[in-house]
């Protein structure tokens, strides 16, 4: 709470938790969060490889009010959040030797009035496949194409959900700059979460998947193998490949070995 800091004062805190919110009350003053998640070590940092990136995605509460957040990257600020944000997601990634912190600021003079700056964050190692950032930048390149072959036998093995189903919708949101695909599962083979319940045709669970607006998903015939990543409770796609084109792959892999992990295929 602001109520017990000094105006002007910056209280320092630590982001060790690899997800989590924070709720500032009555900002006063200013925050200054350093990013210090706990990641174990990738394989890419094992096996002597480049540096793998530390990825931070930052998504603002509908209330959020009273302050403004910064990146603060080696000294320098990149305003990510100004006062009553829209409720998007931001995502930016550094190497782990470079200094980040944010920085979360109330404009003078203090404001007694009851605001909250409340945000919900998550903070990660490497990204496997190619995980949907959906703000993390709108012209970033690779985004949007397809999957090739070893992206796609990996995101099957390392993915947060993997259903197999087909597009009943596709709605695009314009403010959020995101398209809802609504998916019928025929078979779900992994979900960390019960993002896919029963609702749909007699013992069908239905579910929605997210994908920036401008990759143009459009509703198509067939079945499909649905790949992705929770991104602050929304399934988010990362490869969805046909399920003809996907048991060709895999078949491939194992008459050759190079099956990452064993998948049921029928």
């Amino acid at each position: 709470s602001g109520l017990s800091q000094e105006a002007g004062s910056v209280e320092q805190l630590s982001l060790h938790c690899a997800e989590g919110s924070l709720e500032w009350l009555y900002p006063t003053g200013a925050l200054r969060l350093r990013l210090a998640p706990r990641l174990p070590p990738t394989s890419a940092a094992v096996k002597g490889g480049s540096p793998p990136h530390v990825t931070a995605c930052i998504k603002p509460t509908g209330t959020f009010r009273g302050a403004q957040l910064y990146l603060e990257r080696e000294g320098m600020l990149e305003l990510l959040l100004p006062e009553a944000p829209r409720p998007r997601a931001r995502c930016f990634s550094w190497l782990p030797q470079e200094k980040v912190a944010l920085f979360l600021q109330a404009p003078p003079p203090p404001d007694i009035s009851r605001r909250i700056a409340a945000f919900r964050y998550e903070l990660r190692g490497d990204w496997l496949a190619r995980p949907a950032l959906p703000a993390a930048s709108p012209s970033a390149e690779g985004a949007c194409r397809p999957c090739n072959d070893t992206e796609i036998l990996m995101a099957i093995c390392t993915s947060d959900f993997v259903i197999r189903g087909s597009i009943r919708s596709v709605s695009n949101d314009a403010e959020l700059q995101e398209s809802i695909i609504g998916v019928s599962a025929t078979r779900i083979h992994r979900q960390k979460f019960p993002l896919f319940q029963a609702g749909g045709r007699p013992g069908w669970p239905v579910g929605s998947i997210r994908t920036p607006l401008r990759c143009g998903v459009k509703p198509g015939p067939g079945t499909f193998l649905f790949t992705g990543w929770l991104h602050f409770g929304e399934a988010w796609l990362s490869c969805a490949p046909r399920y003809r084109d996907f048991q060709r792959i895999y078949q491939g892999a194992q008459r050759t070995r190079q099956n990452p992990c064993e998948f049921p295929v029928d």
